[in-house]
């Protein structure tokens, strides 16, 4: 079996991450976290969201977030923006890289942002054409591709529906999530293969939760379909607003771990990375959710 070289991760943490933090975290925590992980060598991070805080509190800090961070070259910054008047919001802090979001469920879109699949294509339509118009690149996240809280499974045809749909307004990039956490390797290789009708390999990735312990299964079964980019959250974490028991995103420290055993470049340093988890760690107060981070700290102990 023939694996990519190297891979590409996006580290969502700090804003898919901590969108879910009851309490909230202050923007120099959230700074601190993204100087960490590019320190560690991520090229990739996703930073905070320009939604209501009405909705999503944790993330009414996005422009002291994004205006604070000592920027690198080299390193993407990434925001997400569902409308146009966040999308104008974002624009004054200098995304790298925005993203807009819709499910393959129609349950979930309709919980999640009170619309049918179709409405938020149409909603997202003039922020991908300003993006694009602005030289911003576009990537698109996928939820519930292979399993919905409230439908079940999803079958591959709505993955490939909602790809096409999101080709057709000029997304250039798509990620295959498995938002609850419930996919294994078989069926998340159907759905990447029902998103790769659409899309190239170079401009699909993976997203996934570890809720059943499966995600690091599914990073390989995507690897094993050409699949070199992933995103990941350090510490693992994350959950889901509207998947009850949803976990957090597979620990970027696991899914580096792993790579760089089966001889993958990351262009990561594992051990600074693990420092940046433990620092996200200590602030909330609890363990890294990372099996490898947990070991790589208690062989340091010892």
């Amino acid at each position: 079996m023939r694996h990519p070289p190297s891979v590409k991760i996006v580290d969502v943490g700090p804003r898919d991450g901590l969108q879910n933090e009851k309490s909230p975290v202050p923007a120099a925590v959230k700074i601190g976290l993204v100087h960490r992980l590019q320190d560690a060598g991520v090229k990739n991070i996703e930073v905070t969201s320009y939604v209501s805080p009405k909705w999503v509190p944790q993330m009414a800090d996005n422009h002291e977030v994004m205006s604070g961070i000592a920027r690198q070259g080299g390193v993407v910054y990434s925001v997400l923006t569902p409308n146009l008047q966040g999308f104008e919001a974002a624009l004054r802090d200098r995304p790298g890289e925005i993203v807009v979001f819709g499910s393959a469920s129609e349950a979930f879109s309709r919980k999640n942002i009170n619309c049918s699949i179709a409405e938020s294509i149409e909603r997202f339509a003039p922020v991908v054409e300003a993006a694009r118009a602005a030289g911003i690149h576009v990537r698109g996240a996928m939820s519930c591709t292979v399993g919905c809280p409230y439908e079940g499974e999803v079958a591959p045809e709505r993955v490939g529906y909602l790809a096409g749909l999101m080709k057709g307004i000029g997304v250039q990039h798509v990620g295959v999530a498995d938002t609850i956490g419930v996919g294994t390797p078989v069926k998340v290789q159907r759905a990447i293969e029902a998103t790769l009708a659409h899309y190239g390999i170079d401009d699909v990735s993976g997203h996934f939760h570890d809720t059943y312990g499966q995600a690091l299964a599914n990073t390989l079964a995507a690897l094993e379909l050409g699949v070199w980019q992933f995103d990941a959250s350090v510490a693992g974490l994350g959950g889901c607003p509207y998947a009850k028991g949803a976990t957090g995103n597979v620990a970027t420290e696991d899914v580096v771990y792993m790579l760089h055993g089966m001889g993958i470049d990351t262009g990561i340093d594992l051990d600074r990375l693990v420092d940046a988890g433990a620092y996200i760690s200590d602030y909330l107060g609890r363990k890294p959710n990372s099996r490898a981070a947990t070991a790589l700290l208690n062989k340091r102990a010892g």
